[in-house]
C-alpha cells in the first residue's frame, strides 16, 4: 500500500484516524509543544518515505533535529453532529503524500458532541508508518510529555519507539519468506469475490461509528471477546449482502492482523508490528455462528502451529523491495481483481495511559482506517471507557447507507449489544 500510494493514483487515501472524544476542547499550543519535545528524542513523526531509484528498499528517512518540522496541528469549531462527521470524513479522504509531508497530523474539533464529550482530537497518519496500536502509543507519548515538564520525562532511557532488529540470519529469514509466499499462493483455489464493482469511480471513503454496551451477562461469554466470534458475526452480516447482490458462494478470504507486541505491554510505536492470518469460510457457512467460530479458531491455531504467522511477518519485511504490481502477479487468485473479500480487525482496549488527553478526560476513542477500493468495505472493533465501538468503513460506490445500517444492526445483534445512551 505504501508503494501504491507513491504511484500514479495519488488521490487514493491510505489514512488511519484515531478519534478521541474528550470532555472539553484541547488547546493546539499544548499539542505543538508536545510534538516539539517528542522530535527531540524521536524523529519519525517528521520523517519522509524514500526509495532509491528504481529498486531500492522503501524506507523512512529523517535528517538532523534542526531539519525536522513538527506535524501540523489545526483547530476548528463545528456546530452540528453532521458537520463533525463531514470534518472526520474530509480528514480521512485528504491523502498524505509521505514523500513530501509529515506522515502525521492532528485536527482539534470544538463541539458539538454529546454533553459529556464537547471536544475531539483526531490523530491522522499514513498507515504504513504505524499500526492502530502504534497510533495509540504515539498519542500516549505526547500526552505524557504534556503532563511532564521536566527535561527528561522518561528518565535516562526513553521507551523503545521502534522494534529491535531481527537477529535471524538473512538465509533463515529468506527461507521463511519463501515459505510464506508458497502458502499465500495456495490460499484461494477459487478467486475471492468482494462487493466492489469492476471500476470504482471516485474512491471516496466514508465511515459510520456506533458505540454499544454489552447485553446483561454477555461479558461472561468468552467467545464474544474473541476475534473468531467477531469475524463469524461480521461474516454473517456480509453474507446477507452477498445473497442480496447475487454474489457466488465462493469462500470469503479475510486477512486478520495479529499484533506481535507482548500481551500487556505497550510495545514499540512505529512500524506496523503485524503478521497476518488468512481466514477462509463460505457465506453459506455463516448460519451456525458457534460452529463457524470454532472452525475459525481452529484455522488460526493451525496457522500458529505450522509457523505461518511467523513466516508472514518475515515475508512482509521482504515486500519493501518489490512494487505492488509484481507482488499481485505472483498470486494467481488475484487475477480477477479482488484480493480479499472484506477487511475486519479488533484493536481491543484503549490503554489506561490514554485516560486523559492534554488535560481533558477521555470519554471515548475509536479507530477509522480507510479501506482499499477493493474490497471496498471493512468492519472494525475496539473498546474504550466501557464502550464497544463498531466502525464500518467503506468506499462510496461499493455499498449504500442502507446496506451499512443493515450490517451494523446485524453485527450488534450477533454480539448481543445495546446502544449507548
Amino acid at each position: 500500500m505504501a508503494m501504491h500510494a507513491r504511484g500514479s493514483r495519488v488521490g487514493l487515501t491510505n489514512n488511519a484516524l484515531l478519534v478521541v472524544e474528550c470532555d472539553g476542547p484541547i488547546e493546539p499550543a499544548r499539542v505543538d509543544r508536545a510534538f516539539d519535545r517528542f522530535l527531540d528524542v524521536c524523529p519519525w513523526p517528521g520523517a519522509r518515505l524514500r526509495r532509491p531509484f528504481p529498486w531500492g528498499e522503501l524506507h523512512w528517512a529523517a535528517g538532523a533535529r534542526e531539519s525536522l518540522t513538527r506535524p501540523p496541528v489545526r483547530g476548528r469549531a463545528v456546530a452540528t453532529l453532521e458537520e463533525l462527521q463531514r470534518e472526520l470524513e474530509t480528514e480521512l479522504n485528504a491523502p498524505i503524500n509521505p514523500a513530501r509531508e509529515a506522515p502525521v497530523r492532528v485536527l482539534l474539533l470544538d463541539g458539538p458532541g454529546s454533553s459529556s464529550a464537547p471536544g475531539c482530537l483526531v490523530l491522522t497518519w499514513f498507515h504504513p508508518l504505524m499500526d492502530p496500536r502504534g497510533g495509540q502509543n504515539l498519542l500516549a507519548h505526547l500526552c505524557h510529555l504534556d503532563q511532564s515538564p521536566g527535561e527528561s520525562p522518561w528518565g535516562p532511557v526513553p521507551p523503545a519507539f521502534v522494534p529491535p532488529w531481527d537477529s535471524r540470519s538473512l538465509r533463515e529469514r529468506a527461507r521463511l519468506a519463501r515459505q510464506s509466499l508458497a502458502y499465500i499462493r495456495t490460499l484461494a483455489p477459487v478467486s475471492p469475490v468482494s462487493p466492489a464493482p469492476a471500476r470504482v469511480l471516485s474512491g471516496r471513503a466514508s465511515f459510520r461509528h456506533e458505540a454499544f454496551a454489552e447485553a446483561d451477562g454477555n461479558g461472561d461469554r468468552p467467545t464474544s471477546r474473541e476475534i473468531s466470534w467477531r469475524l463469524a458475526v461480521v461474516g454473517r452480516a456480509l453474507a446477507k449482502l452477498w445473497k442480496r447482490r447475487g454474489l457466488p458462494d465462493v469462500p470469503f478470504l479475510v486477512p486478520i492482523a495479529v499484533d506481535l507486541r507482548r500481551k500487556g505491554e505497550a510495545g514499540p510505536t512505529f512500524g506496523n508490528l503485524l503478521a497476518f492470518h488468512f481466514a477462509r469460510f463460505r457465506p453459506s457457512e455463516t448460519v451456525d455462528l458457534v460452529d463457524l467460530a470454532r472452525t475459525l479458531r481452529r484455522q488460526m491455531a493451525d496457522a500458529v502451529r505450522d509457523g505461518q504467522i511467523d513466516a508472514s511477518e518475515v515475508g512482509m519485511e521482504f515486500l519493501k523491495y518489490r512494487p505492488l504490481g509484481t507482488v499481485l502477479r505472483g498470486l494467481p487468485w488475484t487475477k480477477d481483481g479482488d484480493i480479499f473479500s472484506f477487511n475486519c480487525a479488533d484493536v481491543m482496549d484503549v490503554p489506561a495511559s490514554l485516560g486523559r488527553c492534554f488535560g481533558r478526560r477521555v470519554v471515548n476513542a475509536y479507530h477509522v482506517p480507510a479501506v482499499p477500493p477493493k474490497p471496498g468495505i471493512g468492519v472494525f472493533f475496539n473498546r474504550c471507557a466501557g464502550r464497544n465501538n463498531l466502525v464500518v468503513s467503506w468506499i462510496e460506490e461499493v455499498v449504500s447507507q442502507d446496506e451499512v445500517t443493515e450490517i451494523v444492526e446485524s453485527v450488534a445483534e450477533g454480539m448481543g449489544w445495546t446502544r449507548r445512551p
